[in-house]
């Protein structure tokens, strides 16, 4: 068999192990409520767009969204590593929830914007709203990557985002689970599979190295779902188990 079916046949089974189950987090405390509001530009929600938030799902999700924003405008000029914390820190505050809990489907990819109006979500749901959140304010999408890796000590696949620096060296890995910004190097707890951003894909080679793959992002379908709901504005969320809090 060719090296390139190899590859494409150990996607597919990761994803699917991926998409069964991913890691889980005690409960936290609820995001607390921000009373200013920000400015909307052509990258934000605008003002109308917030408070239809709040009338469909009531003032602690338009808080949660509001305080979403200002991070975005007043982190914007900071430096890097603050970036990092403050985004890692502001979305691992949500409860980790099954997808089966939340949306009555075995794998359901939340927009930022549904995972905080929720309040909850699963480890893609934390990944993505951190990876879409920095690229709003100003982290190159390049050294980015939405990373499959399975936790060790869970037994069970789960998603990180990675940043790199330099794409050739080690990233850092932020995570639901472990609230602390590390090299990968120092996450012996999780093995790395594959990772992609807004185009490309790699297959992982070792915890710090991986190769391009053939093909696209876009060939990944909740990724696909994912980015076409977030370009829809305000969503209409009926088919749920648990109310936003």
């Amino acid at each position: 068999m060719k090296i390139i079916s190899i590859c494409r046949s150990l996607l597919l089974s990761v994803s699917t192990l991926l998409f069964v189950a991913c890691s889980s987090q005690p409960p936290a405390p609820p995001i607390a409520p921000a009373p200013q509001e920000v400015s909307p530009t052509s990258e934000l929600l605008s003002e109308a767009e917030i408070n239809r938030v709040g009338e469909l799902y009531g003032p602690l999700a338009e808080a949660r969204v509001r305080f979403w924003q200002k991070l975005i405008v007043e982190q914007g000029e900071a430096a890097l590593w603050l970036k990092l914390q403050k985004v890692n820190n502001f979305f691992n505050q949500a409860r980790f929830v099954d997808d089966e809990d939340i949306w009555q489907q075995s794998d359901y990819w939340a927009t930022p914007l549904e995972f905080l109006i929720m309040d909850a979500g699963d480890c893609e749901d934390f990944s993505v709203a951190k990876y879409f959140t920095l690229k709003q304010m100003g982290v190159d999408e390049d050294k980015m990557r939405l990373t499959a890796v399975k936790a060790v000590s869970l037994n069970k696949a789960h998603m990180v985002l990675a940043y790199y620096d330099v794409p050739s060296e080690e990233p850092l890995i932020l995570d639901n689970i472990d609230p602390r910004i590390l090299p990968a190097s120092k996450r012996m707890d999780l093995i790395p599979v594959y990772s992609f951003n807004g185009e490309d894909l790699w297959l992982a080679k070792t915890r710090t190295q991986v190769h391009r793959a053939e093909g696209k992002a876009d060939t990944i379908k909740s990724w696909v779902s994912l980015k076409q709901r977030r370009s829809a504005g305000v969503p209409l969320l009926q088919q749920v188990l648990i109310p936003p809090r």
